[in-house]
């Protein structure tokens, strides 16, 4: 099975699924059926396309953009599951296209293979847990985004049509709050294995990442707490959100980008 043939279902897929969601936000037309429909055809192709890599690899491949590839399929799965009961399809405005640039850039530049073996199930639940915290963040922190510019928008009296079609700001909220705190669960469950599983979690460039998913569920924890103790909501929420999001950023890609794209060095 040819690995980039089987990449294309899903790149175009995703690309049709966001042109429709856009056409669906400007056209007002509350429909999304169509979209989700081909937002769920790239899902399963992207998934037979992690697969293969998993096949030829004996395992996770991690390299960089491997990697990206494999959170994005996290993050687009659990946008679809999620859209079945709550009204968070319109953010696959901005999760298909960067689904559809990651896994093209996957495919367009093949690197050398960084493969871990699962069958160890104790690293397994760590990769695991820890794809699905970050994937669950990065859907909380679109969420922010669009909520900082709804909020902003309703603000100006003057709202366009494409913000106009998201939920009510209480109910974004409260959908903010839902993805925080199942993400800061996954984050909880992935430090933990960290610290028990792995032997040696401050070497082999780990120590950064460590240091910085601390800080992030630091963040998010006080987040929470401020919103039940103390009613935190609005800016402040949209802040710490993006704050905490942007460290576990930095925790898992940054020295990957920098180790593997810029240095050359595994």
């Amino acid at each position: 099975m040819n690995s980039i043939l089987v990449g294309i279902i899903p790149v175009f897929s995703y690309s049709i699924a966001s042109i429709l969601i856009f056409r669906e936000l400007i056209s007002g037309n509350p429909r999304h059926l169509n979209s989700i429909r081909f937002a769920w055809l790239g899902a399963m192709a992207h998934g037979i396309y992690t697969i293969h890599i998993f096949q030829q690899f004996n395992g996770f491949n991690f390299s960089f953009f491997n990697a990206a590839a494999l959170v994005a399929l996290f993050i687009v799965l659990l946008l679809l599951v999620a859209a079945l009961d709550k009204p968070v399809e319109k953010l696959g405005i901005a999760i298909f296209p960067l689904a559809a640039i990651l896994l093209g850039l996957d495919i367009i530049f093949p690197e050398k293979s960084h493969p871990i073996s699962t069958e160890n199930w104790r690293m397994t639940i760590h990769i695991l847990s820890s794809i699905t915290a970050f994937s669950l963040l990065n859907i909380a922190a679109l969420q922010a985004l669009l909520l900082a510019i709804q909020d902003q928008q309703l603000r100006s009296h003057n709202p366009k049509r494409l913000i106009t079609a998201l939920p009510p700001l209480q109910a974004m909220e409260t959908l903010l709050f839902q993805m925080i705190g199942t993400g800061l669960l996954f984050l909880t469950v992935s430090l933990l294995s960290g610290f028990i599983f792995i032997e040696d979690l401050f070497a082999q460039h780990l120590v950064h990442k460590t240091v910085l998913s601390i800080i992030a569920w630091i963040i998010f924890s006080s987040l929470l707490i401020g919103r039940i103790r103390y009613g935190w909501r609005g800016n402040t929420a949209i802040r710490w959100t993006l704050a905490g999001f942007s460290l576990l950023l930095l925790a898992y890609f940054g020295s990957k980008l920098v180790l593997e794209l810029i240095l050359k060095r595994v």
